[in-house]
């Protein structure tokens, strides 16, 4: 990344100095900002002065000493508890920008603590692996006050070069970042369980990964399906149908527990589909689904076009 002797660009300071934390801190002195950095463990402090940052003494001071204050620790409880003691004075004309992991419903508690306190507040979901962070491709996901992102969206770009701002909702960048990773988590599950399928029957992970990969070369275009589908709330089993599917989902499960494998996996799939029949929707399209997750949260979200 090219450096910036820009004087209008922030001064910042990273406040938590784990791997992702410390990645941060990085692009920005790579970039050449000028960082602050604060721990709780001291020695992970010394790497980055020896890059050229600022230690501070306490989180106070790494607050004063910055226009962007960064916080990445390992949760909004830590988060809380370090900025907590900080001196309600030296937040004025600064914002802080909370990267700390967090559900949508703790991300709105601590933006409302914030607000309470006075601070002007981001959250932030960091949607790449630290390798990436100072990268033009890594994505870093904000919500919250969108004049405040505008103001610092210079230095949040060197952090990531795509950083989107969802909305106002505080709770939509944590409501995001655990949506894609349920995606990412079940994508790897499901890609490790084929497996160890495949290994029962004498082939190695690296000799399926090709087929492995031309299936996974289908989803761009499912999902899309998926998604207009959903936002209509039709559900048509013109090309297929979830009956048909549950009977491949039964293949699928029966193979497993065949090869002494946990077959929770697709169990939870061939049930969810089994329900759908059940509920009178076997002619309908996989994605009426989503009907089925719904009815969990207990508000007759069922439509499903029968």
């Amino acid at each position: 990344m090219t450096t910036s002797t820009d004087s209008d660009f922030d001064r910042v300071a990273v406040i938590g100095l784990g791997p992702m934390g410390a990645a941060l801190a990085r692009a920005l002195l790579a970039a050449g900002i000028e960082t602050t950095v604060w721990n709780r463990t001291a020695s992970r402090t010394q790497p980055l002065a020896v890059d050229g940052a600022a230690v501070a003494s306490s989180p106070t001071t790494a607050v004063a000493a910055a226009d962007l204050v960064v916080v990445c620790q390992r949760d909004h409880e830590i988060a809380r508890d370090v900025l907590g003691g900080v001196d309600a004075s030296a937040y004025a004309g600064r914002a802080v920008v909370n990267l700390s992991s967090a559900t949508p419903e703790q991300a709105r508690a601590t933006a409302d603590w914030a607000a309470e306190r006075g601070i002007t507040y981001l959250t932030g979901a960091i949607m790449v692996p630290t390798p990436m962070i100072g990268n033009p491709e890594a994505l870093v996901l904000y919500a919250g006050d969108h004049a405040v992102f505008a103001r610092h969206e210079a230095a949040l770009r060197v952090l990531a070069g795509h950083g989107d701002h969802l909305g106002e909702d505080h709770g939509l960048a944590p409501a995001y970042d655990v949506a894609m990773l349920g995606i990412f988590f079940t994508g790897m599950t499901s890609f490790l369980h084929a497996a160890a399928l495949v290994a029962t029957h004498g082939v190695d992970a690296t000799t399926f990964l090709p087929y492995a990969q031309q299936i996974v070369s289908i989803l761009p275009d499912t999902i899309d399906g998926l998604a207009g589908d959903v936002d209509r709330g039709e559900y048509s089993g013109e090309e297929d149908n979830i009956a048909m599917e549950v009977a491949f989902l039964d293949h699928i499960v029966a193979a497993s527990q065949a090869a002494r494998l946990d077959s929770r996996l697709p169990e939870l799939m061939r049930d969810l589909g089994r329900q759908a029949v059940d509920s009178g929707a076997g002619t309908q399209g996989w994605s009426a689904i989503i009907e089925i997750l719904r009815q969990h949260e207990g508000v007759g979200h069922m439509r499903l076009r029968i």
